[in-house]
């Protein structure tokens, strides 16, 4: 795990950064996670919302990338007075050819219920997935305080 500060942005505060390569690592995410959301102030409910989305979008990385390796990265955020948390989840794996369907409940390319990438969606306040076949997905979440 790596932390860098950017003191020259005022919203900025601490990024924290979890390799994931093993499933060790998933639990290394819940913790950080966990405390991110806690420190920019997220109710229970917001907070253990955001927790299960980006734990999901984790174990999606370990499951599916190639050779179960990418990166979360998880920091705080301020905009117009509001604070959030904000986590970005990049894998190298082999993308999603089908994003429509990818993101219908049920629907899944493993043996798996298919409901992680649409329930993390529903979970936070704002989701963004980017993939490329054959060079991997980038999934962002945000979660603000009520």
């Amino acid at each position: 795990m790596s932390t860098s500060t950017d003191f020259a942005d005022p919203r900025a505060t601490t990024t924290l950064t979890v390799q994931i390569a093993a499933e060790a690592d998933l639990l290394k995410v819940r913790a950080v996670l966990r405390s991110e959301a806690k420190e920019a102030g997220l109710n229970l409910t917001a907070a253990t919302k955001f927790v299960t989305a980006g734990s999901e979008l984790a174990r999606n990385i370990f499951k599916y990338a190639t050779h179960g390796q990418g990166v979360a990265t998880i920091e705080s955020t301020e905009v117009n007075g509001r604070r959030g948390v904000r986590a970005t989840f990049r894998d190298e794996g082999p993308g999603i050819e089908d994003m429509e369907a990818a993101m219908r409940d049920g629907f899944s390319t493993a043996d798996s219920l298919g409901l992680g990438l649409p329930g993390s969606r529903r979970l936070v306040d704002e989701f963004s997935i980017e993939s490329d076949v054959g060079k991997g997905t980038t999934v962002t979440i945000t979660q603000w305080s009520r």
